[in-house]
């Protein structure tokens, strides 16, 4: 069965999408996205995500072509069209098709593209990593400077996660200057001594919707936290290692370069926020 996604203010079936070759997300990657889970058919941290999505686009001097109530929408419509219970729904904009390939952005007044696409991830939050953890390699971090703004400029983690699955671990975490500043695609985490340990905001590093959330319910729960960098030494004789993503939400690192942490096993620190992260999640979707 096709899948039924948005293009530029159509719903349309997934073989009928087309974008222009001159598209500048295609030829320049110059376009942002968000990704957003859904559980039990609705629709987690939605505000962050749209919050994040109008400063990526305004980092890079673009307007949010529309309002939060139509992406909500949007959101919703292609959640109910294609029959989403677990998954993810996944934007984009780009600064859309000047007309031919140059480095100068196109006049202002040039339409933006839109896309949105479903995934559908049957056993999203039953994910069997949470109870073994994976294991992750460090590799240099040799991204460009702004990392903050979610781009679609993901060739290099892409090309490290590939590297990870080479060395027969499931992903990277990337370091800078001796310290840790994010995995592939994710924020990372140590516990030590019952303190959470994760690098402060910066351009360093992405502003994770589900980090915010996450460092929100620990607060809550009475548990420290403290925001500094890591070594990847460090990370190998923590008590626990994690990190969270909106599509993994909390998930333990048992293994680190082939170094085991704290046994090889996920410990009780992580397991409790990753159930608190989804019962508190799951409280407020829509």
């Amino acid at each position: 069965m096709s899948r039924t996604v948005y293009l530029n203010g159509d719903y349309l079936p997934e073989a009928e999408a087309k974008v222009s070759i001159f598209d500048r997300g295609f030829v320049m990657a110059d376009g942002v996205y968000e990704v957003t889970s859904v559980l039990g058919g609705k629709l987690l941290d939605f505000a962050g995500h749209l919050a994040r999505l109008t400063r990526s686009l305004n980092e890079l001097g673009m307007d949010n072509p529309l309002p939060d109530e139509e992406w909500l929408a949007i959101h919703r419509k292609l959640v109910e069209v294609n029959a989403i219970d677990e998954g993810l729904v996944y934007l984009q904009v780009t600064r859309g098709n000047p007309g031919d390939r140059d480095f100068a952005f196109p006049p202002k007044d040039t339409p933006q593209t839109i896309v949105l696409f479903t995934q559908s991830k049957p056993g999203l939050a039953a994910n069997p990593s949470a109870q073994t953890g994976i294991r992750v390699i460090s590799v240099p971090d040799l991204r460009w400077s702004r990392r903050d703004i979610k781009t679609v400029q993901l060739l290099y983690p892409s090309l490290a996660k590939m590297e990870a699955k080479a060395k027969g671990a499931d992903d990277a975490w990337l370091v800078e200057d001796g310290f840790v500043t994010e995995g592939t695609s994710n924020n990372t985490y140590i516990v030590k001594g019952g303190t959470i340990v994760t690098r402060q905001l910066s351009t360093d590093i992405l502003h994770g919707i589900t980090r915010a959330a996450l460092l929100r319910f620990a607060s809550e729960a009475q548990m420290k936290v403290e925001e500094r960098p890591f070594t990847i030494e460090e990370a190998q004789e923590a008590d626990e290692a994690f990190f969270t993503s909106a599509s993994a939400f909390v998930l333990p690192v048992v293994e680190i370069d082939g170094k085991p942490v704290a046994g090889g096993k996920p410990g009780p620190v992580t397991t409790r926020l990753r159930e608190i992260y989804l019962e508190e999640s799951l409280k407020a979707a829509i």
